[in-house]
């Protein structure tokens, strides 16, 4: 199977100010597309040559881990975002966060203390279990949660990458911002 960067549904300047075009060109056009080169590459002659992107995600280790993971989060993140802010949580996600946080104010203040508290590089995550009960947890490095049979709903990058032409070492910064171009209706068909 050859794996190709996914096409965005929005413009490269269009999530700007959180996200300006030149952090997307970087991040999108080059960091993302070195991961499916890399995975193309990598895979060739192996057995997960004709392997979907779960599957190799779930199975390999080493340099095809890190990479077919880095391929699926990226696409996984930047299909996430919008420039249409405004939308919310659907009425069963939203009961599902009042379960476990309170309220949805309360769940981001724990999402950003996961995202910000992650040392070094790495991915907060928003997962449901099989019971659809959810949880946040933080990956390094290319760590994806599909490999704890979790069931990924949202994430935030937390790699310099992200965020270090826009936000320096601000971080905190950068993770408070992404909630303003979260596309809640395609987190919401996710859970």
């Amino acid at each position: 199977m050859n794996f190709t960067l996914p096409e965005l549904p929005y413009a490269l300047n269009a999530l700007a100010p959180v996200i300006s075009e030149e952090t997307l060109n970087f991040h999108y056009g080059k960091h993302h597309q070195t991961y499916v080169t890399n995975l193309n590459n990598l895979i060739k002659g192996t057995e997960f040559e004709n392997a979907d992107l779960d599957s190799i995600v779930k199975k390999a280790d080493g340099p095809i881990f890190n990479n077919a993971a880095q391929t699926w989060n990226h696409n996984f993140y930047f299909l996430s975002l919008t420039p249409n802010n405004g939308s919310t949580p659907s009425a069963a996600l939203l009961k599902a966060i009042n379960a476990g946080w309170g309220s949805l104010d309360a769940f981001k203040d724990e999402f950003n203390k996961a995202a910000v508290s992650l040392f070094g590089s790495g991915w907060a995550w928003l997962v449901k279990d099989a019971d659809s009960k959810l949880s946040i947890v933080k990956e390094s490095n290319a760590g994806n949660p599909l490999t704890h049979g979790l069931i990924p709903i949202l994430t935030f990058d937390v790699w310099e990458h992200a965020y270090y032409v826009d936000y320096r070492n601000r971080r905190a910064d950068h993770v408070a911002a992404l909630w303003n171009i979260i596309d809640w209706d395609v987190i919401s068909a996710r859970f």
